[in-house]
């Protein structure tokens, strides 16, 4: 269980993914985490499902506010425009390689891992993804995996990495018994 471990769910302000955010928020609650969502703003996110709007969520912390020394563990869910955001954006990068910097773990999954390649913490690691990203990890350092759920351990942490939604399962499983070992 979590026993109240605070994980971050970092988000761009429009295009995460609603349900790669709720159903890990979900999973960690129900194992006894304190979720907190962290954006780059302090506005409510706009969520998707796929291309359409879906839900609002209020943000609790401003990325550049913060580090991981505020937090346990690091979530970042997927979506194609959620990423890609980040990933401009020093603040959020600069969060996320926080995580890496202090060997706490971290769970991303779809295209989320765009935010840890622009950060530089993929190099030697073994990481799936969406399957687009593909080369864009390879180029970054990374070995991209084919499969439901990746678990790479290494001195700056554990990554925990999945595909797609439908991976949700697994990745919600797993985060959930590597984020209870840190």
């Amino acid at each position: 269980m979590l026993n109240d471990r605070r994980v971050a769910f970092l988000v761009a302000p429009e295009g995460a993914e609603q349900v790669e955010l709720t159903e890990p928020w979900k999973a960690v609650e129900e194992a006894g985490g304190r979720p907190s969502l962290v954006s780059t703003g302090k506005d409510p996110v706009q969520a998707f499902n796929h291309l359409d709007k879906a839900d609002t969520f209020a943000v609790d912390r401003v990325a550049a506010d913060c580090s991981a020394d505020d937090f346990d563990a690091l979530v970042l869910p997927g979506g194609v425009a959620n990423p890609d955001f980040l990933r401009t954006d020093e603040g959020a990068v600069r969060f996320a390689k926080s995580f890496f910097q202090q060997g706490k773990p971290v769970a991303v999954i779809c295209h989320g891992p765009w935010t840890l390649i622009e950060a530089g913490v993929l190099t030697g690691r073994q990481i799936t993804s969406w399957p687009s990203l593909k080369t864009d990890i390879r180029n970054a350092g990374g070995e991209w995996v084919d499969a439901e759920v990746v678990v790479c351990e290494g001195e700056a942490g554990t990554l925990v990495s999945s595909r797609k939604p439908d991976d949700l399962p697994a990745f919600c499983r797993t985060l959930v018994e590597v984020f209870s070992r840190a």
